[in-house]
């Protein structure tokens, strides 16, 4: 039983997804799983366990931000046999071909942050997505003929920068979209020898400013949710 997830062995699935927002787990539970159970809900970070087309699947809400989704990683790797981890989370779009509700596979994550300086002693170490299940993920979307945007994006430290432009330069290297998880996620999974994937919805552009409510984002972005399942059981 670990500190901050508090299950009991055996109540976690080898297959688990990732939303940070702790209703959204709720509801994928609600909405997706057979028999969901709730197996913690320590400091109402909310975790399911259930079933998807006969196999066993976990969802488990992360908090924001890298130090957060850091601890329930190493938790979930270390405690409880977690093998392939999936983030189901929102980004905003910095590049103008990315637009408000499409999906992005993150195959990169750049960071501002300083967490893998440290841990790498002031190397640049290149957080990367598992191949497989970026392939994997990229045909269930075709398939259902979503086209979703693949590439590196920018994991940051700071939501209210000091710079509100910063973005630009991240844009003009490519980078498709900003979130604040997938860099760790990647990191810590590859520490572990496990298997790692974000998939994103685009909850805002700061190109364009525009933004979604904080109910579309809880309850409507079932596209990533639905290609992450399928992505999960593969």
């Amino acid at each position: 039983m670990s500190i901050h997830i508090a299950a009991k062995p055996g109540e976690i699935a080898e297959v688990i997804l990732l939303p940070g927002d702790p209703l959204r787990a709720k509801f994928i539970a609600e909405t997706y799983l057979e028999h969901p159970k709730q197996y913690t809900d320590v400091r109402n970070i909310l975790g399911f366990t259930g079933t998807y087309k006969g196999k066993g699947i976990s969802v488990q809400g992360t908090g924001m931000g890298i130090p957060s989704i850091s601890i329930y990683l190493h938790e979930l790797f270390r405690d409880y046999g977690v093998k392939r981890a999936i983030r189901i989370g929102t980004a905003g779009a910095i590049q103008e071909h990315v637009k408000i509700r499409d999906l992005v596979l993150a195959m990169s994550a750049s960071t501002d942050s300083g967490v893998n300086q440290k841990r790498f002693g002031g190397g640049g170490y290149a957080p990367t997505a598992s191949w497989n299940l970026l392939k994997t993920a990229y045909e269930a979307a075709i398939s259902r003929d979503w086209k979703p945007a693949v590439g590196n994006i920018l994991c940051t430290d700071l939501f209210y920068s000091e710079d509100p432009q910063g973005w630009k330069l991240w844009a003009k290297y490519g980078a498709l979209a900003v979130e604040m998880e997938s860099a760790e996620l990647y990191t810590v999974a590859a520490k572990f020898n496990r298997e790692a994937l974000a998939i994103l919805t685009v909850s805002d552009s700061l190109v364009t400013g525009e933004q979604t409510t904080a109910e579309e984002r809880q309850n409507t972005f079932t596209r990533m949710m639905e290609v992450a399942l399928e992505t999960a059981i593969s």
